[in-house]
């Protein structure tokens, strides 16, 4: 028994605000599907974040349906969770997959958290935020005991594991339940690969390079899906590559000799397909950025989508020695901060209030704010007049008592 698995496709995003970059992402998808049928899998599963937005773009929406009904035509059926960019994260929302299970694709949701294909049991659930681990470590508990019934069995999950993720994370690796045969787990768009208890655990990586720190295992890895192989003892994973239609070019120039590094460039993506992205730091620049930026732009301008350069001037300290493991973000600050409260729901409530409001999403902040107090102040207001409606005072208190 043969499956493919994908992750983080997000379609539809316009990278940099260029239409030819959300087409980019639509062409990468549609060579998956075609790479999956020629390597005659049984099943699909899909982790997360197929869409760029929980309200996909027309065109986004048929790409995948074009993608599903080829699948479909050659007897393969799709399993998928919504990732965190597939959903609105407020009370009653649904994710776009829900439109397709009519064209047969089986959606795994906490209503229905489990299929089984043959013999194999497929569990899973969509993207938890941090402030909602309590039900989701619950939700994995009852996963975990189903799949101990069956002898081989996949989880599904779009979540950050502190083993790989770094300081944002949802889950630490011990709260994943250990009896799995195969972990299917989407969110980090770098190819992981690890063993886990008695299987594997494997983040299959995006589809196409959705930000630029994600080149260096690009380099390394490559992107695409994975094909596992179920039918022995342990899984068998087979890494499976994709080419992306246009290249993102990295280039470190000195400003003193900064025609022949242009030149170099030049030569190097004259004869492309697609014209690149070119990320350029230039050091050692004096004042004249302006100058330096035109050159750059009217030697690769035409022979490239995008130019993004960097300047690091001549008397500028060297970015690279003040990196360490010491620089934090706004998530650890706000860690930092509340570490007097020992509460960590207090400091995931904070991280995630931090995360939706720093993108405008005020309703999803209310909506987060209800659920926190629904999971962990349970008396509503009604109750508290209820009990100071019907509550006998120990003893009558004069007014300056009460004043005091």
């Amino acid at each position: 028994m043969k499956f493919a698995h994908l992750a983080d496709t997000h379609l539809g995003y316009r990278q940099f605000g260029l239409i030819e970059r959300e087409k980019d992402f639509y062409e990468v998808f549609e060579k998956v599907i075609d790479k999956i049928i020629e390597e005659k899998v049984d099943f699909v599963i899909h982790s997360g974040d197929l869409f760029e937005t929980a309200r996909p773009s027309p065109i986004a929406l048929l790409t995948f349906q074009k993608g599903l009904l080829k699948l479909k035509g050659a007897g393969i059926p799709m399993y998928a969770i919504a990732g965190n960019h597939d959903i609105v994260m407020r009370n009653g929302s649904i994710p776009p997959q829900i439109i397709f299970k009519k064209l047969g694709l089986k959606v795994i949701s906490p209503i229905n958290t489990n299929y089984m294909h043959g013999d194999i049991f497929i569990g899973g659930l969509p993207f938890y935020s941090s402030s909602q681990v309590k039900i989701l470590k619950s939700k994995l508990d009852e996963l975990s005991k189903k799949a101990a019934n069956h002898d081989k069995s996949i989880l599904v999950l779009h979540q950050g594991i502190d083993k790989y993720f770094g300081y944002n994370y949802e889950l630490e690796i011990g709260d994943l339940p250990d009896n799995f045969s195969y972990y299917a787990l989407g969110h980090i768009h770098n190819y992981i690969n690890d063993s886990f208890g008695n299987g594997r655990l494997v983040y299959p990586g995006s589809g196409e390079i959705w930000k630029t720190d994600e080149l260096e295992d690009y380099a390394k890895n490559g992107k695409g899906f994975v094909v596992v192989d179920l039918e022995g003892q342990k899984p068998l994973i087979k890494r499976v590559k994709v080419d992306i239609p246009r290249e993102f070019i990295k280039r470190s120039l000195d400003y003193n000799n900064l025609e022949n590094g242009v030149a170099g460039i030049k030569e190097t993506i004259k004869d492309f397909d697609k014209k690149p992205i070119l990320n350029l730091e230039i050091r050692n620049v004096d004042s004249d950025t302006g100058g330096v930026y035109e050159l750059i732009n009217e030697e690769l301008g035409d022979l490239s989508l995008m130019i993004r350069p960097k300047f690091i001037m001549a008397d500028e300290i060297d970015p690279e020695i003040i990196i360490n493991d010491s620089s934090v973000g706004p998530e650890q600050i706000i860690k930092e901060h509340l570490k007097g409260y020992d509460d960590e729901a207090v400091s995931n409530l904070a991280i995630d209030l931090y995360d939706y409001l720093s993108k405008d999403k005020i309703d999803e902040s209310r909506d987060l704010i209800d659920n926190f107090y629904d999971e962990y102040y349970h008396t509503s207001v009604e109750d508290i007049e209820e009990e100071t409606l019907f509550e006998e005072p120990d003893e009558i208190q004069t007014e300056e008592e009460v004043l005091k």
